[in-house]
């Protein structure tokens, strides 16, 4: 078993290749086509209308003696969420480069990734039998710009032309030597009998190639077309020889993680998860979570019985909740085929765990993988309902498109009625307005797209209430402390920490016992609910609070018997005061607004540089360094605001004739220059005192 992720720049081919490998392995008897909306694996009506893939799907084919499940991934930047949640199951992966175009922008953002978290990667190079095809120039460049550990496997000829072939190298004393040359830098061994002019067996190197391609270090290099099937073949020799199979031992205990959850026809959720230990049945009670609900301390060594026999219902150890499988299926020569259960290494689609969401750990939480390997969305928009009457129906429909898609964060407006959508770039918005449109029957329009900054305290603020003075109507003391998290970095804030809610540090400056424990955790999670919009009305984050007074009146009851309220603290007691005192003390400390900044790269004719420096500049873009490139091109890095990428993108072809390319990271938070931009508020505003407590309490 192999489950195998294909990754790509947009429009390299990475579907096409993907039905190639589909017919040549028998698992489908006619090539499905892009442009006709015939593929496998984009099965939405939007996909195959726009020719570009929004969402990862998975199918299955066999190589050899090795079941392969294939996960195709978007490859347009701003469907990049589905690739970050394709990354945690892959036991190696294929990255296509298009021959003619050579490395594009994703396509370094998705290299660099794969090396980061050790996953095998082969490349293979399509469209060889396109007009400007390259080879020996390919290569270095994906030595140069991806990895310098490459090795091409073979040879082109007539590149350019429908008759084009790929052959490869098969013992070949130059191909030995490059071998040779690119292990050598990992096994001491082999540099040796390097150094020492020692002929090495042409068997141990394909076994050290395979060896450290499993180890992520080596990157072999197929060249093909996806089209007419040439180096197709010498490909998927290359998956079943040089890629791992995945492991796991059915018979553990059960762990795995969810990187996918759809719709079924009827409404019902249906999860995508990959197990990495143990085996799931029908009829097991699942318990799943997130890995903040994880207690680490791995309770339930195994599934449990309470009966023989396959289809009993078993409780099967985890975290968070529970869910009974009620149906399973897993992939097969093509597709998803039921089964009554599915073991570990296996791609599973199960039903039934109605409360399940994406990044949820499944059984142990062993191995929900990395989190954050991409930037957050950093624009943001507000969608409206060109019929009012469809305000209900909006927010129940972006609610099911959020549970698939976590990254598209919804922010609810009471206020105002209104639901903001967080995006990655424009094209996401056209797929959701067309989304809506297709399968919720709602037409609806955007406003304005702006970008999502953050706030930070830039000194420390304290403030308190004391239970039963004239000022304070709640029933709670509570005195909170609010200062900068000591764990800033430097200048910025990097993108694993930026907007995230862990960067929220809570601490207690109180005895345990001075509080009960509920209402103590009413106050951490008030404080985070409440920093979700700081005193500009942007999410705070490197921040510490403290809780440094407390206070409480215990349980009081009537001469009969009943509850008195009005002399007993409750939990809303606690909701209600905590923002106002937070926001005191935030007032007090001060904040910084944030915008997000790009690292960016660019590459243009020199003869273009005095026309594009003026324009970088005008759009606050800091050219860092100045690279001579090759035939007559420069290469120009800096930083540039994440507001400013959209319009540079659009101005960029006419100021250096089509041919500048542009690629772009997010890299941090800077502090915002000019106005600062304020954002409206969503709650009842504990910033200005006798409003909140009129819709709080009705009083002053």
């Amino acid at each position: 078993m192999l489950n195998l992720g294909i990754l790509a720049h947009v429009d390299a081919g990475k579907t096409s290749l993907t039905e190639r490998l589909l017919h040549a392995a028998g698992a489908i008897d006619e090539i499905g086509s892009v442009d006709d909306g015939s593929t496998q694996t984009d099965s939405l009506a939007l996909e195959r209308r726009r020719g570009i893939t929004i969402k990862s799907a998975v199918v299955s084919f066999a190589i050899g003696g090795t079941t392969v499940n294939l996960i195709d991934t978007p490859g347009h930047p701003d469907f990049i969420a589905e690739v970050e949640r394709v990354l945690n199951v892959l036991d190696g992966a294929v990255l296509v480069v298009s021959a003619v175009e050579g490395v594009q922008a994703q396509t370094r953002v998705l290299m660099r990734t794969l090396r980061r978290l050790r996953i095998p990667t082969l490349v293979f190079v399509n469209k060889i039998d396109r007009r400007g095809a390259r080879h020996d120039g390919l290569v270095r460049e994906i030595a140069d710009r991806l990895t310098p550990s490459v090795v091409a496997m073979g040879s082109t000829a007539g590149l350019g032309t429908g008759a084009a072939s790929f052959t490869p190298f098969d013992g070949a004393p130059a191909f030995a030597s490059r071998l040779v040359e690119v292990l050598a830098e990992q096994d001491d061994a082999l540099l040796a009998a390097y150094v020492a002019g020692e002929e090495v067996p042409y068997a141990r190197l394909r076994s050290e190639l395979a060896a450290q391609t499993g180890r992520a270090l080596a990157h072999p290099v197929f060249f093909g077309s996806a089209i007419t099937g040439a180096g197709v073949d010498a490909l998927m020799a290359g998956i079943e020889e040089l890629l791992p199979a995945a492991q796991g031992d059915p018979g553990g205990p059960v762990s795995g993680t969810v990187f996918k959850v759809e719709r079924g026809r009827a409404g019902e959720k249906i999860a995508y998860v990959r197990l990495f230990s143990g085996t799931v049945r029908t009829r097991d009670r699942l318990r799943f979570g997130g890995d903040r609900e994880a207690d680490g301390r791995g309770e339930g060594a195994g599934p449990e019985t309470d009966g023989p026999g396959e289809g009993a219902d078993r409780p099967v150890a985890g975290v968070g909740r529970e869910g009974k499988v009620t149906a399973i299926s897993v992939f097969d020569r093509g597709g998803a085929v039921r089964c009554p259960s599915a073991g570990a290494g296996r791609i599973a689609r199960l039903w039934g765990l109605a409360d399940v969401r994406i990044g949820d750990a499944i059984g142990l939480p062993g191995k929900a993988g990395p989190r954050g390997h991409f930037a957050p969305p950093s624009l943001e928009t507000v969608v409206v309902p060109r019929r009012p009457a469809d305000r209900g129906a909006l927010h129940l429909a972006l609610a099911q498109l959020a549970e698939q898609d976590p990254l598209i964060g919804l922010r609810q407006d009471d206020l105002r009625q209104e639901v903001s959508v967080s995006l990655y770039g424009e094209v996401q918005k056209e797929v959701i307005q067309a989304t809506l449109l297709d399968d919720f029957g709602l037409d609806v329009a955007f406003r304005e797209t702006t970008t999502i900054c953050v706030e930070r305290p830039i000194g420390t603020g304290e403030a308190f209430e004391l239970i039963g003075t004239d000022s304070n109507p709640f029933l709670a003391t509570v005195g909170l402390r609010v200062e900068p998290s000591m764990r800033r970095a430097g200048r910025g804030s990097s993108r694993d920490q930026a907007g995230a809610e862990g960067s929220t540090e809570f601490r207690l400056e109180v005895e345990l016992g001075s509080l009960p424990y509920a209402f103590m955790r009413t106050i951490e999670e008030t404080v985070r609910e409440t920093l979700r919009q700081g005193l500009h009305g942007w999410q705070v984050e490197d921040c510490v609070v403290t809780l440094t007074h407390s206070g409480y009146w215990a349980r009081q009851s009537h001469m009969g018997g009943g509850f008195d309220k009005s002399m007993s603290s409750t939990a809303g007691d606690f909701r209600n005061l905590t923002p106002l005192i937070l926001m005191t003390a935030l007032k007090r400390a001060g904040t910084r607004v944030l915008e997000p900044a790009h690292r960016f790269r660019l590459e243009l004719p020199a003869d273009t540089l005095g026309s594009v420096l003026p324009a970088l500049a005008r759009l606050g873009a800091v050219p860092r360094t100045r690279t001579p490139g090759p035939a007559g091109e420069v290469e120009v890095e800096g930083e540039i605001p994440a507001a400013s990428v959209h319009e540079l993108e659009q101005r960029l072809p006419g100021l250096t004739r089509g041919e500048g390319v542009l690629e772009c990271a997010f890299d941090r938070y800077q502090p915002v220059r000019g106005q600062v931009p304020e954002r409206p508020r969503t709650d009842h505003n504990p910033l200005n005192r006798r409003e909140y407590l009129l819709h709080v309490v009705r009083r002053v």
